[in-house]
């Protein structure tokens, strides 16, 4: 791999989606990462002018720092591809492939992975009456960052009620009591294991308000569930054909032992500010934040 030190890098941030502000925060904290590996950084908001704005801008690597669709679904990537820039993180496939829950569980699923078994359904049908036996959640197939998550707990006198923004066919996922935990994929290895906490539901004000969730790292869990959790998000990484750094999201049930481990998804543009869990789980390895992203300059590339 050669060294990029010299290269100009557009840090694409923003967008049209649901994570628009998310995504604003983590390209802030990694453009001045990188300027602080010495790297020439163009910050760059992506709209409907991005094709000429990298026309203009001409940068030798585009860090990608979008979330949600547009900017995790392959579709910047098919982008980026056509205009023959490198890259960080995964290409179209595997981001088109992950970004879709059920297909991404589906893959898992014949790889002998784990899961929390999921039905689509028409949004209509999932408010007219319990589409499975609750609880269980109700979220968007295609969004990230526990955007519009619905949690129907077995108490519940009827279906939920959806909002207005929720697509017309939803994801209906049996709910998986228990610890949440995740680990961060780094190239060929898994880092660590990190539980977090709240105080209730891990939406998406636990992740991103301050005081909303704190993080245990290591997680405080037998070996044997930690070292699952290591091997199963490593051939998640490998089954969807990630590229550079994913995090694989699990609940644990720790009254079921290692029967009661499920993999919940994989995502393959995870937060990236200085708190985010992959630059946490980094740094519990001895990277700082600045390298880790100055590393995802250097792992960029075309035909991922």
């Amino acid at each position: 791999m050669s060294s990029r030190t010299n290269a100009k890098v557009a840090v694409l941030m923003g967008g049209p989606s649901a994570e628009r502000e998310v995504s604003l925060s983590s390209g802030r904290e990694c453009a001045a990462a990188l300027v602080g590996e010495g790297i020439d950084v163009v910050e760059l908001d992506a709209g409907p002018d991005l094709y000429a704005r990298l026309m203009e801008i001409k940068p030798d690597v585009v860090f990608n720092a979008l979330h949600g669709r547009w900017g995790e679904d392959g579709c910047v990537q098919g982008l980026l591809e056509w205009m023959q820039i490198p890259y960080t993180h995964s290409g179209v496939l595997a981001s088109a492939l992950a970004m879709d829950k059920q297909r991404s569980k589906e893959a898992f699923r014949i790889n002998g992975l784990p899961i929390a078994d999921s039905i689509i359904a028409p949004k209509q049908d999932v408010m007219a009456d319990h589409v499975m036996a609750p609880p269980y959640v109700v979220k968007p197939n295609n969004e990230g960052s526990s955007v519009g998550i619905y949690l129907v707990h077995e108490d519940t006198n009827g279906p939920p009620q959806l909002s207005d923004d929720m697509p017309d066919e939803v994801m209906v996922e049996q709910y998986v009591a228990g610890r949440e935990l995740t680990v961060t994929v780094m190239g060929d290895r898994a880092l660590t294991v990190t539980e977090i906490m709240t105080d209730g539901w891990y939406d998406y004000d636990a992740k991103y308000k301050p005081g909303g969730s704190w993080h245990v790292l290591p997680a405080e869990i037998p070996a044997e569930i930690f070292d699952l959790c290591m091997d199963y998000a490593l051939r998640a990484h490998n089954i969807l054909g990630c590229k550079g750094v994913s995090r694989t999201d699990f609940r644990w049930d720790d009254t079921k032992g290692a029967d009661g481990l499920a993999l919940l998804e994989t995502n393959t543009q995870p937060g990236m500010t200085r708190t985010s869990l992959v630059p946490e789980q980094g740094e519990y390895c001895g990277m700082t934040f600045g390298q880790l992203c100055a590393w995802m300059v250097e792992d960029a590339s075309c035909d991922r």
